[in-house]
């Protein structure tokens, strides 16, 4: 393993634990959005670090408007 896979390993690691240390309304969707642009950016070029910290963006961004849906869909009573 060399020493940059050895560095985004780590780093992806962190970002998980961080992830599950943070409120649970910053990791909706981080998790998954994380894994599924981690990989894809090792993919497009050995970027999945990058790949990671856009998925968790965009997988949050998904999950806070769906949870908007469900809420205006099923208002309080």
């Amino acid at each position: 393993m060399s020493n940059r896979s050895t560095v985004s390993a780590l780093f992806g690691a962190v970002l998980i634990m961080g992830a599950g240390l943070s409120g649970q309304a910053m990791a909706k969707g981080c998790l998954k959005g994380a894994a599924v642009g981690g990989v894809a950016g090792h993919m497009a070029g050995h970027h999945g670090v990058m790949g990671a910290a856009a998925g968790c963006a965009v997988g949050h961004h998904e999950a806070a408007k769906k949870a908007k849906a469900d809420a205006a869909a099923n208002p309080p009573s």
